[in-house]
């Protein structure tokens, strides 16, 4: 396979994205693959995958927003805020109503300094958060600007069990949001599930299963469909020229971005700066 696209995946519980990456990688036969954002190995949803030079994508969609589904338990946490790690503190006496839940969400909307989970990818010093806290040693990480467009409440799942739709940027720890919420209520919390549903533009509804794939039950998305910029189109000699990194002269046009194709052949995104096309993002 050689078409450079982008594949929506649904991935499941219990794979990491790294893994889900290349068994599609496999399953498509294409060159490269890579992905648009992690999801952790608890964490369900869409996750877009790369193929071949869309690759080259990742900068791009480095700060796209995001939208999850998930639910919070309040009254437990765990070293990691999640599943995955050994229950750490619990209160039996909590009791949280939906009311209780509603008050403290509009403290949580908005731009703020949010404080990594030890647990994470972040690094330190050049080394792994996660495998420091694992080798048992304190981790220090600092607060980064992240922001909660908007915290729904669902439902109330069971006691002190709540389901909530995030819409957030890109950098967004939810399991540091449970944590952060959970203080708030004057308890602690641990999040039980994640489901993200939209990564940018893309969104969970059309995406497709690992098990989808196999039955060849799959679409792909050309990488230029994604941009929202108007398209140029080169002549041969054009073309030849930008093969070999020359900008061409296009005094007629504006300065900003655009699409180039060389016929129906996207070659990437192109920059008119100062009368001059130069290729910024290439994909030929």
């Amino acid at each position: 396979m050689q078409e450079n696209a982008i594949l929506l995946l649904n991935k499941e519980r219990g794979i990491s994205s790294n893994k889900a990456v290349n068994k599609v990688k496999y399953l498509l036969g294409a060159n490269k693959a890579g992905h648009l954002g992690t999801l952790d190995v608890l964490g369900e949803g869409l996750l877009p995958i790369t193929l071949n030079k869309a690759t080259k994508l990742f900068d791009y969609f480095l700060n796209k927003d995001k939208e999850y589904i998930t639910i919070f338990k309040f009254g437990q946490t765990s070293k990691t805020l999640d599943l995955e790690g050994e229950l750490t503190e619990e209160d039996k006496t909590l009791n949280l109503t939906e009311d209780d839940i509603k008050k403290v969400l509009p403290s949580l909307i908005g731009k703020q300094q949010q404080v990594p989970p030890q647990y994470s990818a972040k690094k330190v010093n050049g080394q792994t958060a996660y495998n420091l806290a694992r080798a048992g040693k304190d981790v220090v990480l600092k607060p980064k600007e992240i922001e909660i467009y908007n915290i729904e409440l669902l439902n109330k799942i069971e006691k002190n069990t709540f389901q909530f739709k995030v819409a957030c940027s890109s950098g967004t720890f939810i399991r540091a949001l449970c944590r952060d919420m959970a203080t708030k209520l004057s308890t602690c919390g641990v999040m039980q599930r994640i489901i993200r549903t939209k990564c940018g533009n893309f969104d969970l509804k059309d995406s497709c299963s690992l098990q989808d794939i196999e039955q060849g039950k799959y679409k792909l998305i050309s990488v230029d469909t994604i941009f929202d910029f108007q398209a140029i189109f080169l002549n041969d000699h054009e073309f030849m020229l930008v093969q070999n990194g020359v900008q061409i002269f296009m005094p007629n046009l504006e300065n900003k971005k655009y699409k180039v194709y060389h016929g129906k052949t996207f070659l990437g995104i192109g920059e008119i700066c100062h009368g001059k096309l130069k290729l910024i993002l290439r994909f030929i």
